[in-house]
């Protein structure tokens, strides 16, 4: 019974943040605690925010699998969940920021899984979430056109 309420307290941790919704705004100026690593530089060279090379670009982020920037080395957890087919939305990205190893354990059920993140983010991961989702390319002029056909 004590596991089951431990595992039950986890799961409502790990959700809180995809209860919540981010502040873009908020997060722009969150993000900064996250620069010392991590660049945000889009995909025709536009730097956005300079960073660091720790961590991988997180330009575009939300919509892709885990672990799939390229030119990154990941770890093999979060490898293996972006194998798996998990994608980072806002939800996500707020849980992993907030707890990366305990992120990683739980959508890959590996009580073994670890991040390369080790920093943790207290306090405004679901606001740095939807500044990162602000942050995409824009749609291709073909998949615009198509959806405008649609209508």
């Amino acid at each position: 019974m004590k596991n089951i309420l431990i595992a039950t307290a986890t799961l409502a941790a790990l959700a809180a943040p995809a209860l919540a919704e981010g502040d873009a705004a908020a997060g722009e100026k969150a993000f900064k605690k996250c620069k010392s690593c991590h660049m945000i530089k889009a995909d025709d060279g536009t730097m956005i925010v300079k960073g660091g090379k720790t961590g991988p670009n997180l330009y575009g982020i939300v919509g892709k699998p885990l672990g799939s920037v390229e030119g990154y080395k990941y770890g093999k957890s979060i490898v293996a969940a972006g194998e798996a087919g998990i994608v980072w939305d806002e939800a996500g990205l707020a849980a992993y920021v907030a707890d990366p190893k305990g992120y990683l354990k739980e959508v890959t059920g590996d009580s073994k899984a670890k991040s390369k993140m080790t920093f943790k983010l207290k306090k405004g991961g679901e606001d740095v979430a939807a500044y990162l989702a602000s942050l995409a390319p824009a749609p291709a002029e073909e998949e615009t056109e198509a959806a405008a056909s649609d209508s």
